[in-house]
């Protein structure tokens, strides 16, 4: 279980992140959020449904602080998580996101 600083300044980055990542003018057909889960933070992209209202989440990456080191996950088609080999565990989690951020392997962005 992550500690409550840990938490805090995870919360603090990813709130950052998704304030500067999702122009304010498109807010309302696209967000990003994230979810705790014990010592994995999920980043989610939430979009509205084809012709719906509602708001369907689409997990983008999954971070889990293993042995100290945030390791990097993708999930596939049958919501099942999977590490990244290529990235490599990292104990700074800022690194972490900013590689999913830049997405050079092509497997969280579409």
């Amino acid at each position: 279980m992550l500690d409550e600083f840990t938490k805090k300044r995870i919360d603090k980055i990813m709130s950052d992140y998704i304030e500067e990542n999702v122009p304010k003018h498109i807010r309302n057909q696209v967000k990003l959020n994230f979810k705790f889960r014990g010592d994995s933070v999920t980043l989610i992209e939430e979009r509205i449904a084809f012709k719906s209202d509602q708001w369907v989440q689409l997990p983008v990456a999954q971070f889990r602080l293993e042995q100290n080191k945030w390791k990097v996950y993708w999930r596939d088609s049958k919501n099942k998580w999977h590490f990244v080999e290529d990235i490599t565990p990292e104990k700074d989690f800022e690194k972490q996101l900013k590689t999913v951020d830049n997405d050079d392997l092509g497997i969280f962005w579409g």
